[in-house]
């Protein structure tokens, strides 16, 4: 993937210890390219890209048989239900295997994946890595995973619940809008570490750190 150098994750890093001293959370940060190949939407895609050339196709058969006629020398042939099917059908394939090509380029797929599936995908993934990572991992159920994912352009912070219940899921909102503005001017590291800083303070305030506190999961950035 690439994103981030060693020095970048350095920062990262950096940040995390410093957010935990003075809580008894844990916070893990989680960089991903991708939350999902999205190979369904392309299908749709190019399912709805045949369908709809084969109903223009049989719409106004005689505007396709006619150029198929100067293609053949500009003869007149009279073309057979099962030939017209035919055509339909393989314009029909022609049109789905050009749009699953197309959108196979990701810079093109992305755009064409609506808003809302990215947001639920991103989501779903960031809950499945906290599960795996965090959750109930702590002594005091008090993780929280932090979740960027690049070509989504969308972040999600996941929480124990220990955390849920005494902090809405709105006060996360300037951790998220900290974080995504310094990435959208290409400031990843610096993005993440923001966010951690600003998670960090709130769970100062919920759950301070004890003296006998003790670091229970990796201060460090995870890229999958």
């Amino acid at each position: 993937m690439g994103y981030l150098s060693q020095a970048d994750h350095e920062v990262v890093s950096n940040a995390v210890q410093q957010a935990e001293l003075g809580t008894s959370g844990e916070i893990v940060p989680v960089i991903a390219d991708r939350s999902d190949g999205y190979t369904d939407v392309v299908l749709v895609w190019a399912a709805a890209a045949a369908f709809t050339a084969m109903s223009v196709f049989a719409a106004f058969p005689e505007f396709f048989l006619t150029k198929l006629d100067l293609l053949r020398g500009g003869w007149v042939h009279e073309w057979s239900f099962g030939e017209v099917l035919a055509w339909a059908v393989g314009l029909g394939l022609v049109k789905f295997a050009a749009v699953w090509a197309l959108l196979s380029w990701d810079a093109l797929k992305f755009l064409f994946v609506p808003g809302p599936v990215k947001r639920q995908r991103v989501f779903e993934r960031a809950v499945r890595h906290f599960k795996v990572g965090a959750e109930g991992r702590t002594k005091g159920k008090t993780g929280v995973l932090i979740y960027l994912s690049m070509r989504e352009h969308r972040a999600e912070i996941v929480a124990d619940d220990s955390i849920t219940d005494l902090v809405p899921a709105e006060v996360w909102g300037e951790a998220m809008a900290d974080m995504l503005a310094e990435v959208k001017r290409g400031r990843v590291a610096e993005g993440i570490a923001a966010g951690v800083r600003d998670v960090g303070k709130v769970l100062g305030q919920h759950f301070p750190r004890g003296a006998d506190d003790e670091n229970e999961l990796p201060d460090r950035l995870i890229e999958v």
